[in-house]
């Protein structure tokens, strides 16, 4: 491994057998020790030795080992050529942040906190399996999955300036309903408007400080502002998608003439019928996490309506970090599409991007950044130089430094929840594993992830966010 510069670690081609293209991995030296305790850099390596990438193996500075891909890992494959990994995405289809932002400043909150929180809590189902309050029919289901926030929004969930402000504008497009199996609708059906349990959340948070304040305002930020972060995805529908798919692709590379180095990299050709059949059901599952996360905005719109008074709740933006997509990047000198695998990471598209509405255009897209329940999160903002380099990505969170395992062996619900009550965090939560287990150490420190793609340009800082109070499943 190479240090290129403070934030740049190169793996070459002669790091592993079969390596294709090289792998690059954003960190400092601290994180970079961090990274190295587990399996993340075998698995940057792993990747780089699929066929037809076009580019690197990224790896962004909150890796970790996940299944197949790292989380925190970018690929692009040339679509001719190369190849779709469900594990590149990962089994929560279209997990992603939605930031709102309120009219509200912290101290007209800071009587009704305790009570805004108990009200989204009553209002917001959250915990392993757990039902909405929004059941659709199996043919009512279909059309959540071709038409993601839209439906949400024309079924009164939500407001039609909401889509400008989505990812995608909140559907992606090439959804197949029909490709989704009855499993994993099923296990869908009932948990629209649902926050779901592990590292999902919903943060009502405070503007602590802003770094950029032209981008801040053409953002709809401002220092002490309340605001809502929601951290969740598409819920038993995605992982069931997700296990179909690998199900589908373990059992059809031999005809391909694919090998791979771990079975969890399991893919096949972009363009064939298994590929395109894995592309129509992700994308299916992701307009259904995009359809979610309106839900969820239009009950929190209604518990700051009961609690804290009349006012506009508006989306700053809603960003995937669990996807994969048809995208225009400058490959070697020449625009070309390929297919850009995000496991854990978030898009970054730079000022004037083509596929930013109007009022983003001027400044580039917001990428939202969480932390722990006990430690900041951040805005930022995409850059020139993360098209050049990432496939126009970003970091996702602070991401786990520990196993779920060890945190719960390491703390007490109890403990945590007096050292979250001495920072002056509250919290309510489903079950106590669902708290311990993420527990703020539990995380790599958030400041310092956020530092390096900062430093290394391929985001930058815009505001930074502290929580006040904490929801989790």
């Amino acid at each position: 491994m190479k240090q290129l510069d403070e934030f740049r670690f190169l793996l070459p081609i002669s790091h592993k057998n079969g390596m294709k293209v090289e792998g690059l991995v954003f960190a400092d030296k601290h994180l970079m020790k961090q990274i190295q305790r587990d399996q993340t850099l075998d698995q940057v390596a792993n990747v780089a030795t699929l066929p037809g990438l076009a580019g690197r193996s990224l790896a962004m500075p909150d890796a970790h080992q996940g299944y197949g891909f790292c989380i925190g890992g970018v690929a692009a494959a040339d679509p001719d050529r190369g190849v779709v990994s469900a594990g590149g995405v990962g089994f929560d289809i279209n997990c992603g942040v939605r930031l709102l932002a309120t009219p509200f400043m912290a101290e007209d909150c800071a009587d009704r906190l305790e009570d805004l929180l108990g009200q989204l809590f009553r209002d917001i189902p959250c915990g392993a399996g757990r039902r909405g309050m929004v059941t659709v029919s199996k043919s009512e289901l279909d059309s959540v999955l071709e038409d993601g926030a839209a439906w949400a929004v024309r079924n009164g969930y939500g407001d039609e300036e909401d889509l400008v402000r989505l990812e995608e504008f909140g559907k992606l497009p090439g959804a197949e309903p029909d490709f989704v199996s009855e499993r994993a609708k099923d296990r869908g059906q009932h948990q629209l408007g649902t926050l779901g349990s592990g590292n999902h959340f919903l943060e009502i948070q405070k503007v602590d400080e802003v770094f950029d304040d032209a981008t801040a305002r053409v953002f709809g930020i401002r220092t002490r502002q309340i605001c809502i972060l929601i951290h969740s995805g598409s819920r038993g529908l995605g992982h069931q998608v997700c296990t179909d798919s690998l199900h589908q692709m373990d059992g059809a590379m031999r005809k391909y003439g694919i090998s791979v180095v771990d079975r969890q990299l399991a893919c096949v050709p972009v363009h064939s019928p298994e590929g395109e059949h894995y592309l129509k059901a992700m994308a299916a599952a992701a307009n259904f996490a995009f359809a979610n996360r309106e839900i969820m905005t239009h009950w929190v719109r209604n518990a700051f309506r009961k609690i804290i008074g009349e006012g506009t709740v508006e989306v700053v933006y809603d960003v995937c970090h669990n996807i994969a997509k048809m995208e225009e990047h400058k490959v070697d000198g020449k625009q070309r599409t390929v297919l850009v695998h995000r496991k854990g990471a978030t898009r970054a598209l730079p000022p004037g991007h083509h596929l930013l509405p109007l009022v983003l255009k001027s400044v580039g897209q917001p990428v939202l950044i969480p932390g722990s329940m006990g430690t900041s999160s951040y805005v930022l903002v995409g850059t020139d130089r993360a098209m050049l380099e990432t496939f126009g990505s970003s970091c996702h969170g602070a991401g786990r430094a520990m196993s779920r395992t060890q945190a719960k062996r390491e703390t007490t619900e109890s403990a945590l929840r007096s050292e979250l009550k001495s920072r002056g965090i509250l919290v309510r939560c489903a079950s106590k594993t669902g708290l311990t287990e993420e527990k703020p150490d539990a995380y790599k420190d958030v400041d310092r992830v956020v530092n390096v793609v900062h430093g290394a340009g391929i985001a930058r800082k815009v505001a930074r966010l502290v929580p006040l109070a904490v929801m989790k499943g």
